[in-house]
C-alpha cells in the first residue's frame, strides 16, 4: 500500500524536480501549510442565517472533539496519518482561504432544515428522535405487508403523532415548522392577502415587507404549490413559505379574516334583490323547465351553494338539510349528532337550490314528483370528498339532504375509536375467528359502518380476500373488492351475496341484513367456511337475537352461526379546550340511578364553550360499545326460545358490560357528560 510522504514537494524551481510526463495535466502547488496535493476545505455555512432548528427531541451529547474542528469531523493531519499540532497552537492562516465555520448549535444539537431538505421520511424522524431504527424497520415491515403511507403507519401504530409527520413532510420538503398557538396577528400583514384566498387555501401571512414585497406565510398543507403560485403570480410577492399545526392555522384564518358570515349575509341579499329570481315566487308546481334551469343557473344561487358546502366540510359537518315548509327555507348542518341551523334564504328560491344540487349530482331536474338520490364528488384541499344526495317531494318542495363523506375525516383504525382494552380484544378475538357470523348493532348513525370499515382495515392483507356489499358503498379500501346495492336492477343484497360466495371470498361484508332471504344466505355463507360481518338495527346486543329469530330464522341456524354481537352508540366528547370540572346536581344523578354517596372522590367535567369548539362544549364523538359473546348455555337459551330480557341477565352473568355502564366509565373518565350518556343510552330497568 503506497504511504502518504509528510515532506514538502520540490518547488516548481527546484532543479531536481522531474518533468511531467506527456499529456498529464501538471499538480497544482500546494497552498502553504497543507500536504501535497490536498487542497483546504473551502468556506461552508452549516445553518442558513435566519433558518430555526426543528423542535425536535435533544441528541445524545456529542463525544469530545478537537478545538476549533466542526462536531464530529477529525482533523486533517489525523485523517493522512500527520501528527497533530499541540492543543490550542494557532494555525497558521491560508491566505484568500476563509476558515470552515463551526456548525451553529441547534436546540441540543437537533438537525436544522439545510440537513433534511429530501431525505427520506424515515431518515428524517430518526434525525429528529421521533423514531428509532427498529420502529422504522417495523412500519417498513407492515408497509410491504400491508401496503399504505409510511407516515401514516408510523401514526397508525402510535410512534409518532399527526404533528410530528407535517413537521417531516415539510422538512423533506425545505420548509421550517411554524408554531402558530398564541400568534397574534397584525391587520397591515393580513391586508396583504385577500380573505377568500386565505381561507381556501388556508394560508396565515406572518410577515410582510411592502417595500421589498416579500411575504412571509404559514400553510397547513405542505403540498399547497398551487397558492403560493397565485401569490407569486397574482400578487407579485416574494414567497416564503413555513408549515404550521392544520387545526390551529384554520382557527386562526377563522377568527382574523372571518368573512364566511359576513358573505353568507351578502349572497342572500343579492338573491332577494335578484329580479330573475323574484319570478319564482308563487309558481308553486307551474314553474317551466327553462325558468328553472336559468335560476339554476344563476351566479348568486350558484355562490349560495358553493359557500354552503365548503362550510359544512370545514365545520365537518355530517349532513346538510334543505328543507321547505310554507312560508320559509331552512338550511341545517349535523354536526356531532346534533343539527344547527344556518341563516335562512328567501323561501322563493328553493326550486332553484334543489334544482342546482340536481344538475351537481346528473339528477332529471324535471322529475318533481319522485324521489331521486345521487351523489356529486369534490375535491378540498387535495382531499376527495363525496356528497350522497337524497331528493324527497314534500307537500311545500324538494327536501334535499346530503351526506358529507369526507376521507379525511375518518380513521379506519380500530386503536381510535375509543374501545377499552378489554372490549378491543374481545372484537378482535371476534373478527379473526375462521368462520360464522359478527353483527354490529345499532341506530342510523351510530358509528356501525365506521366500525366495520376497520375490522376489515385491520383483516386486509395480501392473504385474505375481502368483499363487501354495500349500499351505499361509503368508503374504497384498497384491496377489498366492494359492490353497490342497484334494487332498480334487481341487484339486490340476496343476488350479490350468491355471487359473492362464488368468488372464493374469505371475508364477506353484508351492508345490513334486511329480509329472510339475505339472513340465511349470510348463514349458508358462514355455514361453508367463510366469516360474514354485517349489521342490524336493534336497541342493544341481546336484542339482535330476537331480530333474526322475526325474520324466520330457525333458532338453531342461529346458535350454530352467530359469534357474538357489538352494540354500539356515539356520545360527543368534551372540548380539551374549555374542559371545566364541577359537582353535578342530585337530580342529574338520579338519571343514572346513582347517589352523591355513589359518586364520592369522583370528578365530573363539562365544556363551558369556546371558539374551538363553536360554543357548544362538545368537540367531536366516541363510541360506547357493549358486546355480548354466545357460549354453549346461551346457545342451548335460544334454542329454547328464551326472551330478550333473559339473554341481557344471562350475558350480564357473564361479564357483559351494558352500555349505560360503558357510559358511565367514559363519564368518570371525563371524556363525556351525564347529558349525553342519559340521551344516548337506556337505564338498567329499561
Amino acid at each position: 500500500m503506497s504511504q502518504v510522504s509528510s515532506t514538502n514537494p520540490p518547488s516548481p524551481a527546484d532543479p531536481n524536480r522531474k518533468p511531467a510526463a506527456p499529456g498529464v495535466v501538471p499538480q497544482k502547488p500546494a497552498v502553504p501549510g497543507h500536504p501535497a496535493g490536498l487542497r483546504p476545505h473551502a468556506a461552508v455555512t452549516v445553518n442558513a442565517a435566519g433558518s430555526a432548528p426543528l423542535d425536535v427531541a435533544p441528541s445524545a451529547a456529542p463525544k469530545p472533539v478537537t478545538p476549533g474542528m466542526p462536531s464530529g469531523v477529525k482533523p486533517l493531519s489525523a485523517q493522512i496519518g500527520m501528527k497533530p499540532a499541540a492543543p490550542g497552537a494557532p494555525r497558521p492562516p491560508v491566505a484568500g482561504v476563509k476558515p470552515m465555520a463551526p456548525a451553529a448549535p441547534g436546540a441540543g444539537g437537533t438537525p436544522v432544515i439545510d440537513q433534511l431538505v429530501g431525505r427520506q421520511l424515515g431518515r428524517i424522524l430518526n434525525k429528529m428522535g421521533k423514531v428509532t431504527r427498529e420502529q422504522y424497520q417495523e412500519a417498513l415491515a407492515f408497509q410491504k405487508s400491508k401496503g399504505g403511507a409510511l407516515g401514516r403507519i408510523l401514526i397508525d401504530l402510535g410512534y409518532i403523532k399527526d404533528q410530528d409527520l407535517n413537521i417531516a413532510l415539510a422538512a423533506q420538503k425545505g420548509y421550517e415548522f411554524f408554531n402558530v398557538e398564541g400568534y397574534k396577528a397584525d391587520p397591515k400583514v393580513l391586508a396583504a392577502i385577500p380573505a377568500q384566498m386565505a381561507m381556501a387555501s388556508k394560508l396565515l401571512p406572518i410577515s410582510f415587507d411592502a417595500a421589498a414585497k416579500k411575504l412571509t406565510v404559514v400553510m397547513a398543507n405542505h403540498e399547497n404549490f398551487r397558492a403560493l403560485d397565485d401569490l407569486k403570480q397574482l400578487m407579485g410577492y416574494t414567497v416564503i413559505a413555513k408549515i404550521g399545526d392544520p387545526e390551529a392555522i384554520e382557527r386562526l384564518v377563522a377568527k382574523n379574516y372571518n368573512t364566511a358570515a359576513e358573505s353568507l349575509g351578502d349572497i342572500l341579499g343579492e338573491l332577494s334583490n335578484d329580479t330573475s329570481l323574484k319570478d319564482l315566487k308563487g309558481r308553486g308546481e307551474s314553474i317551466d323547465l327553462d325558468a328553472l334551469k336559468d335560476a339554476a343557473d344563476s351566479n348568486p344561487v350558484r355562490k349560495l351553494i358553493n359557500l354552503v358546502l365548503l362550510q359544512a366540510i370545514k365545520d365537518k359537518a355530517s349532513d346538510i338539510h334543505f328543507e321547505p315548509f310554507e312560508t320559509e327555507f331552512k338550511m341545517r348542518y349535523r354536526i356531532d349528532g346534533v343539527l344547527y341551523e344556518m341563516m335562512p334564504p328567501p323561501a322563493h328560491i328553493a326550486p332553484a337550490i334543489s334544482s342546482r344540487i340536481k344538475v351537481m349530482s346528473n339528477l332529471d331536474i324535471a322529475e318533481r314528483r319522485v324521489p331521486q338520490d345521487g351523489r356529486i364528488e369534490l375535491n378540498v384541499n387535495n382531499q376527495p370528498v363525496d356528497l350522497r344526495v337524497s331528493v324527497l317531494p314534500t307537500m311545500f318542495g324538494e327536501s334535499v339532504v346530503m351526506r358529507v363523506l369526507d376521507r379525511g375525516n375518518v380513521s379506519l383504525d380500530l386503536d381510535k375509536l375509543g374501545m377499552r382494552e378489554e372490549d378491543l380484544n374481545t372484537f378482535r378475538q371476534l373478527i379473526k375467528k375462521p368462520n360464522g357470523i359478527v353483527i354490529v348493532t345499532g341506530p342510523t348513525g351510530s358509528g356501525k359502518t365506521t366500525t366495520l370499515y376497520s375490522a376489515l382495515r385491520e383483516l386486509n392483507d395480501i392473504s385474505t380476500k375481502l368483499i363487501t356489499a354495500e349500499d351505499p358503498v361509503e368508503y374504497d379500501i384498497d384491496g377489498i373488492i366492494q359492490c353497490q346495492i342497484k334494487p332498480e336492477i334487481e341487484m339486490t343484497f340476496g343476488r350479490i351475496l350468491r355471487a359473492m360466495l362464488r368468488q372464493d371470498p374469505d371475508v364477506v361484508l353484508v351492508g345490513e341484513i334486511r329480509d329472510k332471504e339475505t339472513a340465511e344466505i349470510a348463514i349458508q355463507a358462514s355455514l361453508t367456511g367463510h366469516l360474514v360481518f354485517s349489521t342490524l338495527h336493534t336497541n342493544d346486543a341481546p336484542s339482535a337475537v330476537a331480530r333474526l329469530l322475526d325474520l324466520g330464522i330457525e333458532p338453531f341456524l342461529v346458535t350454530a352461526t352467530l359469534e357474538g354481537v357489538c352494540a354500539q352508540r356515539l356520545v360527543r366528547k368534551i372540548c380539551l379546550k374549555c374542559k371545566e370540572a364541577y359537582v353535578p346536581a342530585e337530580e342529574q344523578l338520579m338519571e343514572l340511578n346513582l347517589r352523591l354517596e355513589d359518586v364520592a372522590g369522583r370528578i365530573f367535567y363539562y365544556g363551558k364553550g369556546c371558539e374551538a369548539c363553536n360554543n357548544t362544549g362538545y368537540r367531536g364523538r366516541q363510541g360506547l360499545y357493549e358486546f355480548m359473546l354466545l357460549d354453549d348455555e346461551m346457545r342451548d337459551m335460544i334454542v329454547q326460545h328464551a326472551s330478550t330480557q333473559q339473554l341481557r341477565a344471562e350475558s350480564k352473568k357473564r361479564g357483559m358490560r351494558t352500555l349505560r355502564q360503558a357510559g358511565l366509565l367514559a363519564i368518570f373518565d371525563g371524556v363525556t357528560t351525564i347529558e349525553e350518556v342519559v340521551k344516548e343510552t337506556l337505564s338498567e330497568d329499561d
